[in-house]
């Protein structure tokens, strides 16, 4: 028959091989020495092999089996303990999952710091995640595939849909370095930009369909996603309004120049939290909305982002004087 060891050995067993010695797991167990003896002898004799060496050391030494028996023990008693705190997590009312969908306007790092937050206040909580352009966040939480969205405008009014706003975001107009707008070195009029490429988001959702927003270009290119834009226009295939969060870094590097473009309208996006009237959050879902509404308080209007690009500006001409 197979071996069948029980929980309360391998315990005995991993508090023996951490402790070093019997006598010290007896005392960490709150067990009598014999007990913790003769648990790892039942548990030797389970598995049909020793566990420890106990002949010539005062102290018990891990067998080789013993070593490759430890980490499959601390796996299986590990689950055990995740499995203890959804339980726990459940009869409090704790959600067994939370399916989050997210706006590409949310800064990733926020959402990084979110999410890293949130796994260690809840280890016991699966996270199902979603990120999405336009209207597709809203889709997702009107559907109910997602739990809450945190995401960009409400595009269909829905007496359904709860939203609150928790934070903003915005797109800059933007060029690689090496393209044809980026080396006029001038404020851009409309008839600079007609006919260059402007990569162009789709909305997979179809809420926005038939409306455009900033598409100023005779030539667009559409794509599905945000990333495939940005790497598209990266490579100087054209032009487009990307999320300051996707492209601080390249224009703090020069890979990429903001277009000086006044018909391109630079405004904030409110970003909002979003659920379904019928679907109130659980403890997890709330925690984790007032976590972005923390995190995204702390990011800058696009008129506190001008504002500074000016002033850095005007430092670097007195710099250079």
């Amino acid at each position: 028959m197979l071996p069948n060891p029980t929980l309360d050995q391998l315990q005995v067993f991993l508090a023996v091989a951490e402790s070093g010695s019997f006598s010290a797991a007896a005392r960490a167990l709150n067990r009598a020495q014999s007990v913790i003896s003769y648990t790892i002898a039942n548990l030797e004799a389970q598995v049909e092999m020793p566990l420890f060496e106990r002949t010539g050391s005062r102290q018990p030494r891990l067998t080789e089996a013993g070593t490759a028996m430890l980490e499959d023990a601390r796996r299986i008693l590990s689950d055990l303990e995740i499995m203890r705190a959804r339980v726990k997590g459940l009869k409090a009312g704790l959600e067994a999952e939370v399916a989050v969908a997210i706006s590409v306007m949310v800064p990733a790092d926020a959402m990084v710091d979110v999410l890293g937050e949130f796994r260690e206040h809840f280890p016991s909580v699966s996270l199902r995640l979603d990120v999405g352009e336009l209207g597709v966040v809203m889709d997702l939480v009107m559907s109910g595939r997602s739990t809450i969205g945190i995401g960009g405008a409400v595009l269909k009014q829905d007496d359904a849909l709860v939203a609150e706003r928790i934070g903003q975001s915005f797109m800059i107009p933007v060029a690689a370095s090496h393209h044809a707008l980026a080396k006029l070195g001038q404020p851009l009029t409309l008839a600079d930009v007609r006919e260059e490429v402007q990569l162009v988001v789709t909305d997979a959702s179809g809420l926005t369909k038939g409306r455009d927003f900033n598409v100023l270009s005779y030539k667009t290119w559409r794509v599905s996603d945000v990333a495939t834009k940005y790497y598209l226009i990266r490579g100087g295939l054209g032009w487009g309004g990307l999320p300051l969060s996707f492209v601080r870094e390249d224009l703090e590097s020069g890979r990429m120049v903001r277009l000086d473009l006044d018909a391109y309208e630079q405004r904030d996006y409110p970003i909002y939290a979003m659920r379904r009237l019928a679907s109130p959050p659980g403890p997890a879902a709330a925690w984790m909305i007032e976590a972005f509404r923390s995190r995204l308080a702390l990011c800058p209007t696009s008129a506190d982002y001008l504002t500074g690009e000016a002033a850095a500006g005007a430092a670097a001409k007195v710099a250079a004087e």
